[in-house]
This record gives C-alpha cells, sequence and structure tokens, in this order.
C-alpha cells in the first residue's frame, strides 16, 4: 500500500512494509530531484529489491528490532531509460536505544564476475581486464565483471555476455562454474564487497580450459569494450600462480580464496588436460 502527496516540494511518498504495518514510512525526494526520476527510481527494481533485503528472513526488519522511519532519496542516475545508481539514506532505528543506525546508500543492485583460467603448456593462466576506475582515479586490474541489466536475476547469462564484450572470448553457460554457490545459503550465496555503503551483490563464477600459447600471446593488450559506451578495456593475461599479489581488486582476491578453499576441500575437480 502507498499514497503520494503531490506539492512543489518537497516530493513525498508513503510506503506500507508487511513487517511494520502500524508504521508507514516516508520517501522523500532531496530538492532537485525531479517529480519524473523521484517516482522511476521507487518503483525502481533496485528501490523494490532493497527493501525486499530488509524483510527477507535474514534482514534488519525480520525480528522487529528495528524500524524503518524515512528514506531520502538524494540521487538518481539513469542508463538510457532505466535506474543505473541510487543514492539516499535510510532513517532506520534500533527499537532497544531509540539511536539510528548507519543508513547512508549507494544502490547499484547485483553483479557477476568471472574467473577465467587458461591452460597452455602446463601453465595456468588468468583472464583480466584493465580499465579506467574514476572513482579511484586509476586504472584497475580486476576480472571480466559487469552489472545485470534486467530483473530476471541471469547471473550466468550476463556472465558469458560480459566476458565476450570485454575479453572477445565466447563461452558457452554449461562451461560456468558457480563459485558463490559454494557458500552457506544464509549469505544469499553472493558476496558483498562493501556492504558499509553499497548494496552491491556479485556472483563469482569460474571458467577453465586448455589453449595453445598462440591464444594466450593474441589475448594479451587486445582492446575491448563497448567503446561507444566509453568503456576502454585493455585484455591483460597473467600467470595464475602471481595473481594474488598483483592486483587490489576485491573480486579478483575473492574469487581466488573460494577457488582455492572449493580444490582444497574437493568441490571442484582438478581440470583434464
Amino acid at each position: 500500500m502507498s499514497t503520494e502527496t503531490e506539492s512543489s516540494s518537497p516530493l513525498t511518498h508513503s510506503i506500507t512494509l508487511p513487517t511494520q504495518l502500524a508504521e508507514p514510512v516516508q520517501i522523500v525526494a532531496a530538492p532537485g530531484i525531479p517529480d519524473s526520476q523521484f517516482r522511476t527510481a521507487i518503483n525502481s527494481s533496485l528501490f523494490k529489491q532493497w527493501l525486499k533485503n530488509l524483510q527477507t528472513e535474514t534482514g534488519i526488519l525480520a525480528n522487529n528490532a528495528m524500524s524503518l522511519k524515512r528514506v531520502l532519496l538524494q540521487g538518481v542516475d539513469m542508463f538510457g531509460e532505466r535506474v543505473g545508481f541510487l543514492k539516499f539514506k535510510a532513517d532506520i532505528v534500533d527499537k532497544e536505544t531509540g539511536k539510528k543506525v548507519p543508513g547512508i546508500v549507494s544502490a547499484r543492485g547485483p553483479a557477476v564476475a568471472i574467473l577465467i583460467l587458461l591452460e597452455s603448456e602446463g601453465e595456468t593462466y588468468a583472464v583480466l581486464t584493465e580499465q579506467v576506475r574514476v572513482p579511484v582515479g586509476r586504472l584497475i586490474l580486476e576480472l571480466p565483471a559487469g552489472m545485470l541489466d534486467d530483473e530476471e536475476g541471469d547471473f550466468v547469462g550476463t556472465a558469458v555476455r560480459e566476458v565476450e564484450e570485454e575479453t572477445g572470448i565466447h563461452l558457452n553457460l554449461e562451461d560456468m562454474i558457480d563459485l558463490t554457490a559454494f557458500l552457506e545459503p544464509s549469505t544469499g550465496c553472493r558476496v558483498f564487497p562493501s556492504p558499509g555503503g553499497c548494496d552491491e551483490e556479485i556472483g563469482l563464477f569460474l571458467y577453465r580450459g586448455h589453449v595453445d600459447k598462440e591464444i594466450i600471446t593474441q589475448l594479451q593488450g587486445k582492446e575491448k569494450g563497448l567503446r561507444d559506451h566509453g568503456e576502454l578495456i585493455k585484455v591483460r593475461v597473467v600467470s595464475y600462480k602471481n595473481l594474488w599479489h598483483m592486483t587490489a581488486d576485491s573480486k579478483v582476491l575473492m574469487a581466488i580464496a573460494l577457488y582455492e578453499m572449493a580444490m582444497r576441500e574437493g568441490l571442484l575437480l582438478q581440470s583434464k588436460t
């Protein structure tokens, strides 16, 4: 159930959550947010999924110890006709202490990343991308990765598409191994790289294959990406044994940890030669 107030300022919207029926939540637009973006934001899959996460079995509203009072929508970035990023502040109060918990949220939704391991002449190589990352002001070596573009949650299909866009390598769906599926079900079988400020959840996948050394040489330095979208990507191939200390990309380090632990526990078979 929801109600909306039509006024010049501020734009407001009221919703009622099943977990707190007696306490409607006020959603307010910060100055400068136009009506069209406000409506699009509160009806977006990003915002709806965040509300859903709050109310899941492991969500922070599930045991009635906390209450969501208000959401201040501070920013909306559109990717064409869909919402790409949301920035908002949620007032969530701990009922025992009466204090607010930290509630600044950058919402970008689910994403995928792929650890590609290619064996050639007895050596295992990892395929990375080198990209401009403006938020950290650096070029970063990282796993091929991308955001889910739809609401269907097609992690595997997105992983295959992102690999082809960023590296030119075509992978088959049936060859992909979901490393995050080895996590306990209570985790949601996804990893959260920065849960203190961002809702991003990542599915980490593994691909293992065998190629001629010529393929390794051809991949090195290859320029890929959707250049008309500003993606300036170079493919980098590095020895897997050196991968763990060659980049600060958290996706790489999480994928290595999951892969190595899964191998140690016998959850993955040795790659066939």
